[in-house]
């Protein structure tokens, strides 16, 4: 039954997300490892699907690789500097090809799945010149993008591709960056969501020194971070990544990820919902970041995903299909429709895209201690540190009422309240009206913290 319970959440949790982005605009970076994997035919199957689900698709796949191979069997050099590739002016009809040749192998992939799609010049650019003694030669940056025209193919139910090709209005032409270039793509079309997909996207405490106030998966993973704590993440390792440099070389994983960390920032803050970062060696990731609360890779985001907030009666199906598993264990004791809409004022949840994944009340009986009670969270949020929020945050909304004490009872869950600061304290310690529904048979123990 437990697994029954877990399937129909993870459902519910597709059904809502289908109708969340309905007619949303997605932009998917698809770096070129990956585009040369075996994981290719399962990633654009998964694009297809989401484009039938509605959701529209734009694909920005990047070629560094190619290029770079392209370039070496023309034994023509280049250099990498703060990132960025620096060419001469023989080497970009090479760089066009390769660009161009990727972007084929993407619409080609999607024609095998019976979706069309269009390659275009809708990007507008100019050379970056010279920057502190630095000729960056065919590199260039843009100057705009043509969205009208893309939102024109997207009404049309086609998918856009864009090479790393900008065009100047002279009709020379430029390599950008592919990250950029889909990050600027988002920005202009006010994306609902922009997806890096690329290989080794671990962001742990083995690859970047962690802000404390991030919480991190059973896998040490990071699984989201809002604007403010990404900006923490960046502070905290800019200084310590080393910059690659030196004809051929090629940037490292730490520089690369700290470059998607400075973009999803830019985009963040410049209307685009919500960025993910994935690890394009999984089968099966992009919908399940999408369609899934708690997703599989590492969002950033600018609007209220989630948080706390009083509850509701609207919510109170949720919460008790929520409680319910806590309840077969015994560690909750059974609640009814009728019980919560007498006291939804002294709930609280946490919500995640509308979704319910923790719960718990705060009753003030005396005007100097309160209970927390009905603490319940999701299985899949309890190692994400939600369940210990959920203690604070209704700690502080006590304080704040001037309250002196906490306390809790519980038959199973006493180790968990005593590392939160609770300590043992006797039946008699709490007020009158709650001695009057405790019961022997039940035999529940008393923590209490003061305040």
């Amino acid at each position: 039954m437990h697994e029954i319970s877990q399937k129909a959440r993870q459902i519910r949790d597709v059904i809502r997300y289908l109708k969340v982005f309905k007619n949303a605009v997605t932009v998917i970076y698809i770096d070129d490892e990956i585009i040369n994997s075996p994981m290719l035919p399962s990633h654009i199957h998964d694009i297809s699907l989401i484009h039938e689900s509605g959701i529209n698709v734009v694909i920005v796949p990047g070629c560094r690789k190619r290029i770079n191979e392209i370039l070496s069997q023309a034994d023509i050099s280049w250099s990498i500097k703060n990132g960025v590739r620096i060419s001469s002016p023989e080497s970009m009809p090479l760089i066009k090809m390769a660009a161009f040749d990727v972007s084929n192998t993407i619409m080609t992939s999607l024609s095998g799945e019976k979706k069309s799609a269009v390659i275009g010049n809708w990007v507008k650019a100019r050379g970056m010149g010279v920057i502190d003694g630095i000729d960056y030669g065919t590199t260039g940056q843009i100057e705009s993008i043509a969205t009208s025209s893309i939102k024109e193919i997207l009404n049309d139910g086609f998918i856009p591709i864009l090479p790393c090709i900008g065009w100047s209005a002279t009709g020379k032409p430029y390599n950008i960056s592919s990250l950029t270039l889909a990050t600027e793509i988002a920005i202009n079309l006010e994306a609902d969501k922009l997806f890096y997909i690329l290989p080794d996207t671990e962001i742990n405490p083995d690859t970047f020194k962690i802000p404390s106030e991030l919480s991190l998966t059973a896998e040490n993973n990071i699984p989201a971070m809002n604007i403010q704590e990404l900006s923490s993440l960046i502070d905290l390792n800019k200084d310590s990544i080393k910059k690659s440099a030196g004809n051929g070389s090629d940037i490292t994983k730490q520089e690369k990820l700290l470059t998607l960390f400075n973009l999803a920032k830019d985009a963040c803050s410049k209307k685009v919902s919500r960025i993910h970062i994935l690890d394009g060696s999984i089968d099966g990731i992009l919908p399940c970041e999408i369609f899934s609360s708690i997703g599989s890779g590492t969002m950033i985001y600018n609007d209220e995903y989630s948080g706390f907030r009083a509850m509701t009666l609207n919510d109170i199906s949720s919460v008790l299909s929520l409680m319910d598993p806590f309840v077969k264990k015994g560690i909750l004791l059974p609640r009814t429709k009728a019980s919560f809409t007498e006291k939804v004022d002294e709930y609280v949840v946490y919500q995640v895209d509308g979704g319910i994944h923790a719960c718990a009340s705060l009753h003030n009986y005396d005007g100097k201690q309160a209970e927390i009670a009905g603490v319940a969270v999701d299985e899949s949020y309890s190692k994400l540190g939600i369940g210990v929020k959920l203690m604070n945050y209704l700690m502080a909304k006590a304080k704040d009422k001037g309250l002196e004490s906490v306390f809790v009872l519980t038959t199973q869950t006493a180790d968990w309240f005593e590392k939160l600061g609770f300590k043992s304290d006797s039946i008699e310690s709490i007020p009158e009206d709650r001695r009057k529904i405790w019961t022997p048979e039940r035999n529940s123990k008393v923590l209490r913290i003061n305040l």
